[in-house]
């Protein structure tokens, strides 16, 4: 209600709800980046032991989910965007599966 209150009555009022929406998507990309740190300073051993292929394909999925979320506005702006965004959404986190299948499996 505030942000609406904000948008409706005050001057530029726009401008406002664009810099709480930008805080607010940095403050969650910022909450991601620090479990993933804490999941790999918990993992660290798994991470050390897995082959140089698996942990090659691993961290270019990561990578590959990053470029995803930089790009998602230009992405999604025609239909072709859309699908290739799911498509590559889709292989990277079935390329983590993949990998954390084969980690910990005996």
């Amino acid at each position: 209600m505030l942000l609406a209150l904000g948008v409706a009555f005050a001057p530029h009022g726009h401008n406002i709800a664009d810099a709480f929406l930008t805080a607010l998507t940095m403050g969650f990309l910022a909450g991601i980046t620090w479990m993933l740190y804490v999941l790999s300073r918990q993992n660290q051993l798994t991470l050390a032991t897995l082959s140089d292929r698996r942990r090659a394909i691993l961290y270019g999925a990561l990578g590959l989910l990053a470029l995803l979320v930089a790009g998602y506005e230009k992405l999604t702006a025609t239909g072709g965007g859309t699908l290739l965004l799911i498509v590559l959404f889709a292989v990277s986190v079935a390329a983590i599966w993949r990998v954390w299948l084969e980690a910990n499996t005996y």
